[in-house]
């Protein structure tokens, strides 16, 4: 599979995300048709006309859709960003439960439907989703993965390039593991240009410390809660970031994004899906990058894969 031309995609869920991923492939281009389903079909349709409606200023992108899902019949890629809302009391597990039995009955409707599509999670948990999907579908786990770190990597990126005054494409720095409380930065890996994140130094030759790194790890971890403590979800950073993970797959890339699709024997782990740089191209993730880890990270690491996997034993999907 190469570089898909008269690129169709599909994104599920016409909510704040699914909503804003339209928005933002539409703008970037990132496919030549773009489909919206939500099982709210007027609430669909509403969003597909107001975007119709500003096409004669983005290229040749086209937009449709409503609550019918044959709409997605054909499409290249296929985004999942339905999903219930995490409500105040209700536990991480709870939420779990709940969207993986949306899952339960969208996969093997979507498959119907769009057979030799790639799949990307994007609703939370998004690492238990991803394991679900893989096992509800049967798709190779290389077809079946999560947006996983791909935005709090995009966090940290913009997060040092303000602290240091350099361009974020400047920038190499991935946030790995759990999208979640357990993710940590791949500091050993990290770069500015081409020199190592603790070997940079600024105009006056001062250093960025182990404990600013960690400040700096913390903040990205906790981004979200900041901005859903402000206006009660984020959207418009996932949306862009979903759709580069888009243009990667069907642009053929061969892009290193961090996503998280179902792991085997990747630094001791399997039957988890976690966050690690992984090639993106047409196949989806068509490559798991080994990178090297640090003592503290393959620790970090780990933990992140025992925090997946209580979750998928307390969900009973073992």
């Amino acid at each position: 599979m190469t570089a898909t031309e008269n690129s169709r995609l599909a994104i599920i869920g016409a909510g704040a995300v699914g909503s804003s991923l339209v928005y933002a492939s539409l703008i970037r281009g990132s496919a030549r048709e773009v489909v919206l389903y939500d099982i709210d079909a007027s609430r669909a349709e509403a969003e597909v006309l107001d975007l119709a409606h500003g096409t004669p200023f983005v290229g040749s992108s086209t937009i449709e859709g409503g609550g019918d899902l044959d709409a997605v019949a054909g499409a290249n890629v296929v985004v999942i960003t339905a999903g219930a809302k995490q409500h105040p009391g209700q536990s991480r597990l709870d939420l779990a439960a709940t969207n993986i039995g949306i899952l339960r009955d969208l996969m093997p409707r979507l498959l119907e439907r769009a057979p030799d599509a790639i799949y990307m999670l994007v609703t939370n948990p998004c690492d238990v989703l991803a394991v679900a999907a893989q096992r509800v579908s049967g798709l190779d786990p290389a077809r079946v993965f999560s947006s996983g770190t791909v935005l709090d990597s995009s966090r940290l990126r913009w997060r040092l390039a303000e602290r240091l005054g350099v361009a974020a494409s400047s920038v190499h720095a991935m946030i790995v593991g759990e999208h979640g409380d357990s993710e940590f930065a791949l500091w050993s890996q990290a770069r500015i240009g081409p020199v190592p994140i603790r070997e940079w130094a600024d105009d006056s030759g001062a250093r960025l410390t182990v404990e600013e790194l960690d400040i700096l790890a913390e903040e990205v971890k906790n981004a979200a809660y900041a901005v859903i403590a402000g206006k009660g979800a984020t959207n418009y950073a996932i949306g862009l970031s979903g759709a580069r993970i888009v243009e990667a797959i069907l642009g053929d890339e061969g892009a290193i994004l961090p996503v998280s699709s179902v792991l085997t024997d990747y630094h001791g782990v399997s039957g988890v899906a976690l966050s690690v740089p992984s090639v993106v191209n047409a196949q989806g993730v068509s490559r798991v990058i080994d990178v090297p880890f640090s003592a503290e990270e393959e620790r970090a690491f780990h933990h992140s894969a025992e925090t997946i996997q209580r979750s998928l034993e307390a969900l009973d999907l073992e």
